[in-house]
């Protein structure tokens, strides 16, 4: 059995904590700064994580490379089969024109404004995906519709890769909170409680942030009212739902609830017109540019997003999932490492689900295939289009899976969060990112709870801390991590005209994942010195 060492460098955790760092330093470094595809950028960030796994934390070869095989059949089932099937959903949208009757709804209910069409679409509706798909999905539709709106590209995705942070602790029907529980052992309904409460400041900020970076302070002067209504509604929602309902419905209400209650705001309040955010009527007339335009109904834009959230919601509540549900101890490398920082082995046990939450999406592709009559040549259409959208995608997420699961195995993962935890009365001002670094690496609340829970848990027992607190804020810090995962840009850039371009969306989402994130470290500090 391999035995995890935490400092490997001559006993030294700084230099240890450095080298660990690297693969995600290259991988920042290749995207971010050489601009160069997310493909490449993890394929970079996976071979030094292999030499440094086998050459300085001594694990065995084939170790590694069962770590990494776990990784990216993960990567496939469940991570990417939800995130195909929900282009699939997107695609079969667009060749029924479902996705055009949306976009004349969207035209056609709300003020002709760019700026209110961000909020409404980029918050509101983006959260509802997120509770519902997740996986860097709703970032790609919402940012699709968007670009058929006459936002830029780059504007677009964006921006929604910023507004996607509030919604994510609670996505998958509250899966992040559900596993964070299992992993630390501690009630699930006090730590989706105490979630609740440290993301409702930012789900009310965010709004106002975006809309900053968007249109600058002029249009926040005009907008305010709305803004206001749409953080404020969900940010309510979010701590009622989450303290006294059900955390695993937190997501869903509250993104329902926001969107709307600011469309219906939007009827009795409007801001002056500005012709500088109207969208031209020669680009309405010309849009959209892809197949299935609409002249039917504009209310039938909603049929595919009224059928997944339903669908979705039966499927958990019926426990659809578990039904041939197996689990796959992976060979060579289940029990065959030692946590040294849980004194503990590790466990390698692949959940193979077959009508998982992907299926369960899918199932909803084709509801709405058949509920909008799609003829055969469409439906093959979209099947291609989704796998011409999708193939490069999975290579990046199974890349970047690969990393996190070879990191997890060989120690490097621990020993970055050995480090953190050791910093004393500063951990509940950095514990933040341990959520965040986990995050980035798998693009997952869920993976970050299940990696680093325990051990904001023991942390912040040996500091006399609350660890409640800190199981929490590694969820809470973790949706900060987001907005710069290779997994979601990857995904998100699909869809739009950017794909090779992830570098560029890393360099405009990279300051603001660090900026909100030390917010949330200073909101965990007032929590923990002030509250309690």
């Amino acid at each position: 059995m391999f035995t995890q060492p935490l400092a490997p460098v001559g006993n030294n955790l700084v230099l240890s904590f450095l080298l660990a760092a690297s693969p995600i330093i290259i991988t920042l470094i290749l995207m971010g700064v050489l601009r160069r595809p997310a493909w490449q950028a993890t394929l970079g960030g996976l071979i030094v994580g292999l030499i440094m796994a086998i050459a300085v934390w001594g694990i065995p070869s084939s170790l590694a490379f069962a770590s990494v095989s776990n990784g990216m059949v993960f990567s496939i089932l469940p991570v990417m089969w939800i995130a195909l099937s929900a282009l699939f959903l997107f695609n079969i949208a667009i060749q029924t024109g479902r996705f055009d009757a949306f976009r004349m709804w969207i035209i056609t209910h709300l003020p002709n404004d760019r700026r209110i069409m961000l909020v409404v679409l980029g918050f509101c509706f983006s959260a509802a995906l997120e509770g519902v798909a997740g996986f860097g999905t709703p970032v790609a539709i919402t940012s699709a519709l968007l670009i058929m709106l006459g936002f830029p590209a780059l504007e677009a995705l964006t921006y929604v890769l910023i507004f996607n942070s509030a919604p994510v602790a609670f996505g998958g029907l509250g899966i992040p909170i559900t596993v964070l529980a299992s992993i630390t052992g501690l009630p699930a309904t006090t730590l989706g409680s105490t979630i609740g409460l440290q993301l409702a400041p930012f789900a009310c900020l965010i709004p106002f942030y975006v809309m900053v970076l968007y249109a600058g302070w002029r249009s926040v002067k005009q907008l305010w009212p709305v803004l206001l209504i749409a953080g404020s509604s969900f940010a309510i929602t979010m701590v009622v739902v989450s303290t006294w309902i059900t955390y695993s419905l937190s997501n869903v209400l509250s993104s329902s609830i926001s969107l709307v209650v600011t469309i219906l705001f939007l009827k009795v309040w409007q801001p002056a017109p500005d012709p500088a955010y109207a969208i031209d009527e020669t680009f309405l007339a010309q849009a959209p540019v892809q197949k299935g335009n609409w002249n039917g109904p504009h209310w039938q834009g909603w049929i595919p997003w009224i059928i997944v959230i339903l669908v979705v919601i039966v499927w958990d509540s019926l426990h659809i999932a578990k039904i041939g549900a197996t689990p796959v101890h992976w060979p060579g490398l289940d029990q065959q490492v030692f946590i040294s920082l849980y004194q503990k082995p590790y466990a390698a046990v692949w959940n193979f689900e077959p009508l998982g939450t992907g299926t369960a999406i899918l199932v909803s592709a084709l509801l709405t295939a058949l509920v909008t009559g799609i003829s055969p040549q469409k439906f093959w259409a979209a099947l291609k289009t989704t796998a011409r959208q999708g193939w490069l995608a999975v290579i990046t997420v199974a890349l970047t899976i690969g990393l996190a699961f070879l990191m997890n195995y060989s120690g490097m993962t621990y020993t970055l969060g050995y480090a953190v935890a050791s910093t004393g009365v500063l951990f509940p001002f950095v514990s933040v990112f341990l959520g965040w670094i986990a995050v980035f690496l798998t693009g997952s609340d869920t993976s970050g709870n299940a990696l680093f829970g325990n051990l904001q848990v023991a942390a912040a027992h040996q500091l006399s801390l609350d660890p409640v607190l800190f199981a929490s804020a590694n969820s809470s810090g973790g949706v900060m991590g987001k907005m710069i995962s290779p997994q979601n840009i990857t995904t998100g850039v699909a869809v739009t005209s950017l794909k090779g371009q992830e570098g560029v969306v890393l360099a405009r989402t990279f300051k603001h994942s660090i900026f909100l994130t030390l917010l949330m470290g200073l909101v965990v500090v007032f929590q923990q010195y002030v509250l309690r």
